[in-house]
């Protein structure tokens, strides 16, 4: 297929304080092998104290900065938008460095398929970060994305791509409900799929993963940016939420139950001192070992016997968090509602004052405008 068929691209790269990882993601982006004429590469420094756009203004074509405290990379991924031309937009995060054939596959796809409304990729088996933390983050990522290809329900924004006139339509990202990173490129995604549109999975459209995690990061991460805000969409949603999306099998919840019976059975042990709840909690453990011993075998293969030995508290510990963070989603839900952005953001945007940057907005069919447990699914567009 020659590329003048393809369609051009927007390449879009939120980043803040990025000018030890953004070289190598610009950099890796240059190597494509789609010709330079059919994409364009725009670079939103959200609010950097670093060189940021300094090192982004020798790759990209657009760099675009916001000045400020930083605004998230919902909004910074929007203002990116706003100075774009492609016919499909390509997210790319700053710590996420794509192979050569990345652009191309995406272009490509949405050639092939004229009724796709966005699709994503994977990491690769090869993350940058050589701790057992990095190692193990990256893989589990890697492993739930080629084990989910075919149809979503969610986006991932990591490296994903959407088309430009789909975008427009569900109204961008959330950047009201959503002013730092969380989950929305997920929420965007359940947009587009009530929307109508269909949304793909390709594993084979792959990127590395240039961030290095600490033990503390993965469990902050886990709970406050990924768990707890997700458990707040699905009880917003209600039960379609959990239909197809790549984390909610029932596998996973009953791992994550069996999990809380570990600790808890623990704490039984050391409170009643008695050996009974040690040997529930090797019996759950031994369930969940069980459940998930493909993706153990993958580690193996991957990083050796002794890699996925380690891993497994890790994976246990990830069950954990998940956990903690149903419950703390679930009160938050019912006390609080919706996320709510800022006081100033909102006494901002009921002014009416134009600034620059601009005020977030909030999207008309955000999932956060419908009553909780009542979105609905549109009919796909004719």
């Amino acid at each position: 297929m020659s590329s003048i068929s393809l369609p051009f691209l927007s390449v879009i790269v939120p980043a803040h304080q990025g000018e030890q990882v953004l070289p190598l993601a610009l950099e890796a982006l240059q190597r494509s092998d789609l010709p330079r004429e059919c994409w364009e590469l725009i670079v939103v420094d959200d609010a950097s104290t670093d060189a940021t756009s300094i090192l982004a203004a020798r790759y990209a074509d657009t760099v675009i900065r916001l000045a400020g405290t930083p605004h998230g990379p919902a909004y910074a991924r929007n203002r990116g938008f706003e100075a774009s031309r492609g016919e499909v937009l390509v997210f790319i995060d700053a710590d996420v460095a794509v192979h050569p054939d990345t652009l191309r596959r995406f272009a490509t796809l949405f050639v092939r398929e004229p009724a796709l409304g966005a699709a994503f990729g994977s990491y690769d088996h090869r993350p940058s970060g050589q701790g057992l933390v990095s190692q193990y983050r990256n893989l589990l990522h890697h492993y739930v994305h080629q084990q989910s290809v075919g149809e979503a329900e969610t986006f991932w924004a990591g490296c994903g791509a959407i088309r430009r006139d789909v975008f427009t339509e569900v109204g961008m990202f959330d950047e009201w409900h959503y002013p730092r990173p969380q989950i929305e490129d997920i929420e965007l995604g359940r947009r587009i799929r009530q929307h109508g549109y269909r949304v793909l999975l390709r594993p084979e459209i792959q990127a590395t993963h240039l961030k290095l995690w600490t033990f503390r990061q993965v469990v902050v991460t886990d709970f406050t940016s990924r768990g707890v805000p997700w458990m707040r969409l699905i009880l917003q949603e209600g039960a379609s939420a959990a239909s197809g999306a790549l984390n909610l099998q029932t596998r996973e919840k009953l791992c994550t139950a069996l999990a809380g019976l570990t600790l808890a059975a623990l704490l039984a042990a050391v409170v009643l001192r008695a050996l009974w709840p040690l040997a529930v909690a090797a019996t759950a453990i031994a369930i969940i070992v069980l459940f998930n011993r493909r993706f153990y075998d993958f580690l193996r293969r991957q990083r050796g016997l002794w890699f996925a030995i380690r891993a497994v508290p890790l994976h246990l510990l990830y069950y954990v968090v998940n956990g903690f963070s149903a419950i703390v989603g679930w009160m938050l839900h019912h006390l609080f509602g919706a996320p709510r952005p800022a006081p100033d953001v909102t006494a901002r945007s009921a002014s009416g004052i134009k600034t620059w940057p601009p005020t977030p907005t909030r999207p008309a069919s955000s999932l956060w405008n419908a009553p909780a447990g009542k979105s609905a699914r549109r009919a796909p567009p004719a």
